[in-house]
């Protein structure tokens, strides 16, 4: 044996009799605590960021803000507030254009910014009518932060953006994927970029249509000044021709952003998209009404392979395959789309995609564009993959006959615990576990809190089982016309894995 192997193994046995001792005996001699596993503790901040809701002089917004009970243990430090004393408020963003400049009409003069939540439990609502109602960036701190959520409802009844507009304020990142946005001529497709931040950011936006992707005009990236929101019309961005179904990539190069498309059809109607889930091999895309008249289904493949989907609809009573449509084939970087024609057949269902060939699994994202009424009295909304519900999550602005909760179980039987919180105005929670069949999706319409006044939140906690997605659709009906919007259920993340203290060998320098 060479002299160095020797060497390295009287070393290596030195070391390992240190560092035994080291983890027995701790400096002053006594028996060192032995390291312990992670534990999950509570958040102690949530930061959530909302676009500006609407140019129409007509719209009508209603914000949402709610923190629901049971993991708040933080101890508020570092608020904005009093020392200790947890908050949560949303404050106005600036609006400017693409080019750094302010945008038409600016930041409103007085906005109406939703009151702040007090307490865990309790919705808070606000309202703000016309186009001045700015974008807003905020945070929750301590025992209100786990969980916190805004959701923005905007009531546009006329003009060529009307509808009903929902969506979740979204929490700041570096990557987004949009499925189903358009650069049509019958679309107007904004995204808008929100900076929560102190810092500016940069952001790029990057289009993909059948072919592959779309030359953008922007090469530089689009700077986000700090605490400041830029809307971006998609068609702008490219001089390629219209496209009916594009992909959005937006991207930063420094510092994050919130992100989501407003899109407006002249003949369909408006809503929010917001971002899907991270690609993946499969997806799940819950939620579809049962009267829906149109569905069509976006997907794109952001690596160099192929993916064969085998495309299902997981309904009340299993999962069956869309006549016709039980198949889609996505080119590597090109959107694919398929139209699904009387998709649901009168049963609320989820859309459930999975490889053709289980061993050629490949991450795609995903999201739906579904339509209800006919003729002039038509409404979209747009639901994009999301993914499984790991502990908890909350939609908020629910209203008595007017929600519906959808909750699939797409591959094994599981159990939840959904709780209707107590209303803005009043009322007292309600509480129920429900339990799922594999393959199914479960519709919910008459969970709403007693005596209940004013909107109510929905918080869905997963008890048992395989994975469990969910959405929520609110319908309010106007001269007509089927107004609705889908929420998806994106887990809170309210606890964070933090891991214990352990001896620290560092002592023996």
């Amino acid at each position: 044996m060479k002299r160095t192997t020797l060497s390295l193994i009287a070393v290596a046995t030195t070391l390992a009799a240190v560092t035994g001792f080291a983890s027995l005996t701790a400096p002053d001699g006594a028996p060192a605590p032995e390291a312990k596993a992670a534990s999950r503790l509570p958040v102690e901040r949530t930061g959530l960021a909302c676009p500006a809701p609407s140019t129409s002089e007509v719209a009508e917004t209603r914000y949402t803000s709610y923190t629901p009970p049971g993991t708040g243990t933080g101890t508020g430090q570092g608020s904005p507030g009093k020392a200790g004393q947890p908050t949560a408020q949303l404050t106005a963003a600036a609006s400017t254009t693409a080019s750094g400049g302010t945008a038409q009409g600016g930041r409103a003069k007085t906005p109406k910014i939703p009151a702040p939540v007090t307490a865990p439990g309790k919705p808070v609502t606000s309202e703000a009518d016309g186009p001045g109602a700015p974008a807003l960036t905020g945070a929750a701190t301590g025992t209100l932060a786990p969980g916190w959520t805004v959701q923005q409802t905007t009531v546009v009844p006329a003009g060529g953006a009307r509808g009903l507009l929902g969506l979740s304020c979204g929490a700041a990142d570096t990557d987004f994927w949009f499925p189903a946005a358009s650069t049509a001529k019958e679309r107007q497709d904004y995204v808008h970029l929100t900076n929560p931040d102190d810092t500016a950011a940069v952001a790029d936006i990057e289009l993909y249509g059948p072919e592959g992707v779309l030359k953008s005009q922007f090469t530089d990236g689009i700077p986000v000044p700090a605490h400041s929101t830029v809307p971006v019309l998609l068609s702008t961005l490219t001089a390629a021709a219209p496209q009916q179904s594009v992909t959005v990539h937006v991207t930063t190069r420094s510092g994050r952003v919130g992100a989501a498309v407003g899109s407006a059809d002249e003949k369909l109607g408006s809503d929010w998209l917001a971002a899907a889930a991270d690609p993946a091999t499969t997806a799940v895309l819950p939620g579809i009404p049962a009267d829906a008249t149109s569905v069509r289904l976006v997907a794109f493949v952001p690596g160099d392979d192929d993916a064969d989907l085998k495309v299902q609809l997981a309904t009340q009573t299993g999962t069956i395959v869309p006549a016709g449509a039980g198949a889609l084939h996505v080119k590597s970087g090109m959107t694919a789309a398929l139209d699904l024609p009387d998709l649901t057949r009168g049963q609320a269902a989820s859309l459930l995609l999975t490889p053709s060939d289980p061993k050629k699994p490949t991450p795609f994202v995903a999201a739906l564009r579904v339509v209800r009424g006919k003729g002039e009295n038509t409404e979209v909304a747009f639901v994009p993959a999301t993914a499984a519900i790991s502990a908890r999550a909350t939609v908020a602005d629910n209203r008595a006959k007017a929600s519906t909760l959808s909750l699939t179980a797409p591959g094994a039987a599981a159990q939840v615990k959904v709780t209707a919180s107590a209303g803005s105005e009043g009322g007292t929670p309600v509480t129920r576990t429900v339990s799922l069949k594999a393959g199914t999706t479960t519709s919910l319409t008459d969970l709403v809190p007693g005596g209940v006044k004013g909107s109510y939140a929905l918080t869905v906690e997963k008890v048992s089982g395989g994975p469990v997605h969910a959405a929520r659709t609110l319908a309010l009906p106007q001269d007509g016309t089927p107004m609705f919007t889908v929420q998806t259920f994106v887990d809170d993340h309210g606890t964070v894995e933090v891991p214990s203290a352990h001896q620290d060998l560092g002592v023996l320098d």
